[in-house]
């Protein structure tokens, strides 16, 4: 595709990171001096999550897709609140005692419980770092502790002392009486105790950046709020960064909508304006209930990592980011499948199905910083994840890395790890899948009726069949013995779900004549005789 086939195409393309990449290129055709500015947040009192990854991961789509259609350069920064005081001591940390008795302190002030880095903020910044480099994510790090301290939000910091009232304006509304009382969009830090203080404040010199407020030890206290002295309230804050660093785009999530249009407001009294940006929904889980730390009912990356590849968690996370879905085991099979069939159809689409192909800007995002493992366009995997699944599931106790290559050797040509490194991967995810939620739950079933006539037919069939018959002309062979009427299936699909469920153990499974083709034909045979035995 030319480069102007796919400017044309990307103009008109209704993808989301192209409809949000439209929206940016209205504002900033031509781009900017020092490169578009994308921003991702991060709160360093936990550890980074699965929220963090879409949250860069879906910035990133956008930004690719804004580089595609306007040609300008950008930036993504990846910006963390370290200066926010700790409120509580979270439960997955040692030194507990310690955190404790710095409770209210900015988190970079504050001794790492794990005693490796020189702050607590210093540790999870550390771990964000770490955890999008390993998915190669290009950004820049900023820490909001350097940005006050260094005096690079100095000049923001003067323009809310200057429009304090304006401030207090749009933010007071919006509190309960009691909040309200205590309320300054600008928290002091207290030269007695180093907290960050909820107290009100009186502006004394608003250039100057002089405040006067009541510390805690009731003295009435007169200091600079610029180089670290102070730090801006939530919505507050968001603004003054959004202006200070000139961000031009970023999404958030649903429960920070209200958020986003205080913070909106005070952009514009601040002189900027709001950034560009999507609000996405968040995910639930099995039982469609909201997704919470404390329950500890989600599902982490490490956990998806396990039983599904990381292409195949940026491809669950890329579709439709305005709806909220499920996120757990579950959904990952048909995650990795569904990832590989949108893969393998890029080479023959064209140019406006390309672009709406969700495939295509996850490669487009690994081509520009190699941070999803997926190599050439067009690559196939020989075996569905779902198949492979079932194949484990059938071998039950005797299923190995090296067992389960033994029988690929039947469908896949030069079946070899080694040549198919991809596909290698998922045998290991696939027996971990199969260990930890399919081997529980399989039973299989004795066959009655009519089932009992049609499993002997097909056990002669596959008797005369040659060894090498293909998995389309096995699948023919299934499909005629299950249209025999004196057999009694009511539809196809009854005599499917009577072969998995004696066969297989499981309501649902793959393709039979695949299946067949892969298991091996005498194998399956010796299937199909345990669960005639049973009758």
């Amino acid at each position: 595709m030319s480069q102007d086939a796919l400017i044309a195409a990307a103009s008109n393309s209704k993808a989301w990171p192209f409809q949000e990449a439209q929206r940016l290129a209205k504002r900033l055709p031509q781009g900017k001096p020092g490169g578009v500015l994308f921003e991702t947040g991060y709160g360093p009192s936990g550890l980074p999550h699965i929220g963090t990854f879409q949250e860069v991961l879906r910035t990133s789509l956008v930004r690719r897709a804004y580089e595609t259609l306007t040609g300008a350069p950008t930036r993504l920064v990846a910006f963390s609140d370290d200066l926010d005081g700790l409120r509580k001591v979270p439960d997955n940390v040692p030194n507990q005692a310690m955190l404790t008795e710095h409770l209210g302190k900015p988190l970079s002030r504050i001794p790492d419980p794990f005693e490796k880095f020189e702050s607590f903020a210093a540790h999870n910044n550390a771990m964000l770092r770490d955890f999008l480099d390993r998915f190669g994510f290009d950004y820049e790090f900023v820490s909001s502790s350097d940005c006050y301290n260094s005096g690079m939000f100095d000049d923001a910091l003067r323009g809310v002392l200057s429009n304090f009232g304006a401030i207090l304006d749009i933010m007071l509304p919006t509190l309960g009486e009691e909040r309200r009382r205590t309320y300054s969009p600008i928290m002091p830090i207290s030269p007695a105790t180093g907290a960050v203080l909820q107290v009100p404040i009186e502006v004394v010199d608003a250039q100057g950046g002089i405040i006067r407020f009541t510390d805690e030890d009731g003295r009435i206290v007169e200091q600079s709020a610029l180089g670290g002295m102070a730090k801006c309230q939530w919505k507050v804050d968001w603004a003054m960064r959004w202006v200070a660093l000139g961000v031009d785009y970023e999404m958030y999530g649903k429960d920070l909508t209200d958020s986003g249009i205080q913070s909106g407001k005070i952009a514009r009294v601040l002189g900027g304006h709001k950034p560009e940006g999507l609000i996405y929904e968040l995910f639930l889980d099995a039982k469609g209930e909201k997704i919470s730390k404390s329950k500890g009912n989600g599902l982490s990356i490490e956990q998806w990592l396990e039983y599904g590849s990381p292409e195949s968690l940026a491809y669950y996370i890329f579709a439709n980011p305005k709806s909220a879905k499920q996120l757990h085991a579950g959904v990952i099979p048909k995650a990795v499948d569904d990832y590989w069939q949108f893969r393998g159809a890029i080479p023959a689409q064209d140019a406006d199905k390309r672009l709406g192909n969700p495939v295509w800007h996850l490669l487009r995002v690994n081509e520009a910083q190699h941070g999803i493992e997926a190599p050439g366009e067009g690559d196939t995997l020989p075996v569905p994840f779902s198949l492979l699944l079932n194949l484990v599931g059938v071998l039950g106790a005797g299923a190995t890395r090296e067992a389960v290559w033994s029988y690929l050797g039947n469908y896949v040509e030069n079946a070899d790890p080694a040549a198919h490194p991809a596909l290698d991967a998922l045998v290991g995810r696939a027996l971990a899948y199969n260990r930890d939620f399919v081997a529980p739950t399989l039973e299989k079933r004795a066959p009655v009726g009519g089932e009992i006539a049609a499993l002997q037919a097909l056990d002669a069939a596959l008797e005369a069949a040659d060894p090498a018959t293909s998995a389309e002309d096995l699948q023919t062979i299934v499909y005629e013995i299950g249209k025999v009427e004196e057999f009694g299936f009511a539809s196809l699909r009854d005599w499917f779900k009577a072969l998995y469920e004696t066969l297989l153990g499981s309501e649902q499974g793959p393709r039979m004549g695949s299946f067949i083709a892969l298991y091996g034909i005498a194998p399956t045979r010796t299937l199909i005789a345990e669960a005639l035995a049973k009758v």
